[in-house]
């Protein structure tokens, strides 16, 4: 007789410190997928903060379920880099579908059935347009700045890196946040460039802003 228990996800998450973010380039610190949901989460919990102090109503339960849940799918495809992800819509789309799938699928076989229609509400892809999904969608692109920011900050020369720390600014400044976008523009991209950086991180931050400003 097959026995469902939580023993099976549980240990999975193990399998989440194993999966490296950005793999197949050379970095001076690695990142783990866990590492990472668990900065997201930090990110949120500030940022929600904020939104919530000039006004907002934020659903705090949502948010944190969101954070910390929205890479777990990686256990079953691993860490695919954002511009592969990203090189055409149906792409996309595609490996959204693989991960929902195999997401259900995990559900159905390893999680007790009294706990399944929740895992599948918790589970479910979270970036969508309520507040908690915006936040986390910002918290997730703010971990890919900080990642990038890390290894050009000392000197790694890899262009992947300056394309990654570009396009993670680029996609932060355009959030339909403005108390967040306002308050990262403003208070964190100041202390960003005032940083000592092996690569000139300054100058690639302001042909960003230029360009964004120019439009």
């Amino acid at each position: 007789m097959v026995i469902i228990g939580i023993h099976k996800f549980f240990t999975s998450l193990n399998d989440l410190e194993r999966i490296f973010r950005a793999p197949g380039r050379f970095k001076f610190e690695e990142h783990n997928v866990a590492a990472h949901s668990w900065k997201v989460s930090q990110y949120a919990m500030f940022f929600g903060t904020l939104e919530e102090m000039n006004g907002a109503k934020v659903n705090w339960k949502s948010l944190y379920e969101k954070t910390i849940n929205h890479d777990f799918a990686e256990v079953f495809i691993g860490d695919i880099k954002t511009p592969v992800k990203h090189a055409s819509i149906e792409l996309k789309q595609m490996l959204a579908h693989v991960e929902e799938k195999m997401m259900e699928n995990f559900i159905k076989e390893e999680i007790p059935t009294e706990f399944q229609e929740i895992f599948s509400m918790r589970m479910k892809e979270g970036k969508d347009n309520t507040l908690e999904g915006r936040l986390l969608e910002f918290s997730d692109k703010l971990d890919q700045f900080y990642e990038s920011f890390a290894e050009l900050k000392r000197g790694n020369t890899d262009k992947e890196f300056v394309i990654m720390y570009q396009q993670a600014l680029k996609n932060l400044l355009k959030m339909p946040l403005p108390v967040s976008v306002r308050y990262f523009r403003n208070e964190i991209l100041s202390d960003v460039i005032k940083e000592d950086t092996q690569i000139n991180v300054a100058a690639l931050t302001h042909e960003i802003l230029n360009k964004l400003n120019k439009k």
